[in-house]
């Protein structure tokens, strides 16, 4: 029997989507433009079944209803972001878990200092555009270089916002950013945003007593996470990091993961890199899924997906998909028999994001 599911990507200027199918004997897959005319889409989100966000890295972020792209842009902050470096701009949203009645959602760019901006934006009266002037900046991070920048933001199924940082740039690391406690680099942060203003922090985040690390911290010991996301299944968060120089790595935890060190820079993945003043590798959650860089296609940097999971297609229930950006494959782990790898096809493109 055959089955398939439907995700968009982006990659360079236009929003596709692609149909897989799967069966015994063969695999097929479709591939057909949505929208194309996109400056550089970053990430793809959703508000109902007939309302798609497109974040373009520039600062803007594009509604299309019904499949047709508004004329006027949901958000315009071009001016306040930095976007030029080749990692910096306006790279993640999320929408309120309770959004038709709050109308609130939240953003995480680079200003024009370079440094990471978390901010929270209220929808005007019309509900393809925001009221830009409502901006609420709730979190600042120093950025020591252009890269690196993490970018992605999202709800977890306990109504805490989560923001995936990087470690800061260069490469390797120099300041041991990740490692760090008290640096907000490197880690993926967990905040409760559901009070009037401001924000809080989860009485069960790990680190809430212990004073050598910020509270707002969930995970430490990440590289560069591009993309993560929550399985609607059980809320189990996977992470798409970001390698160095040899290996990409896909992580994953649950809940009581809660306050886990995933490696970096003591390890790439579980192979050591720089272990000074680093423990033992047991002590480290390693990633569940890794892969080489290079070969054929040319494989350099993993973009982190999204687990189908939909009585529609329940054959297709725990495949997680994701892509490299440099080698175009869409690829899936069936999570279900020892996270398989379980499809590579290569489209020859740059694959920005999954929504």
């Amino acid at each position: 029997m055959k089955q398939s599911t439907n995700y968009r990507f982006s990659l360079l200027n236009f929003i596709f989507f692609f149909t897989l199918s799967l069966s015994a004997q063969n695999l097929i897959v479709d591939i057909g433009v949505i929208n194309s005319g996109f400056n550089r889409p970053v990430d793809i989100k959703f508000t109902d079944n007939d309302h798609m966000f497109v974040v373009e890295q520039d600062g803007i972020i594009k509604t299309i209803v019904n499949g047709t792209i508004q004329a006027t842009p949901f958000l315009n902050i071009d001016a306040k972001v930095g976007s030029s470096g080749n990692e910096q701009g306006l790279l993640g949203l999320a929408f309120s878990p309770n959004y038709s009645t709050d109308g609130r959602f939240y953003v995480n760019y680079t200003n024009n200092s370079g440094n990471t901006v978390i901010a929270r934006y209220q929808v005007s009266s019309n509900p393809n555009v925001a009221n830009t002037s409502s901006e609420e900046i709730l979190l600042t991070i120093s950025q020591p270089f252009s890269n690196h920048n993490g970018g992605h933001l999202a709800f977890g199924q306990d109504g805490y916002l989560y923001i995936g940082t990087g470690d800061g740039g260069s490469g390797g690391d120099p300041n041991n950013n990740a490692q760090n406690g008290n640096s907000f680099l490197g880690k993926m942060l967990r905040i409760d945003v559901s009070g009037a203003n401001g924000y809080t922090i989860p009485q069960d985040n790990p680190f809430i007593n212990d004073s050598s690390v910020l509270s707002e911290i969930w995970a430490l010991g990440l590289r560069n996470p591009w993309r993560f996301s929550f399985d609607m299944a059980n809320g189990d968060l996977w992470i798409g990091d970001v390698g160095q120089n040899a290996i990409e790595e896909i992580d994953y935890l649950t809940a009581g993961d809660a306050g886990a060190n995933l490696g970096w820079r003591c390890y790439e993945v579980n192979s050591p890199y720089n272990t000074s003043g680093c423990s033992g590798a047991s002590n480290y959650k390693m990633p569940i899924v890794q892969y080489n860089q290079g070969g054929s296609p040319y494989r350099c940097a993993i973009t982190g997906g999204y687990v189908y999971r939909s009585n529609e297609y329940p054959a297709l229930n725990g495949y997680y998909f994701f892509s490299d950006y440099c080698s175009g494959e869409i690829m899936a782990l069936d999570t279900n028999n020892g996270n398989q790898m379980l499809v590579s096809i290569s489209f020859g493109v740059n694959i920005s994001t999954f929504g």
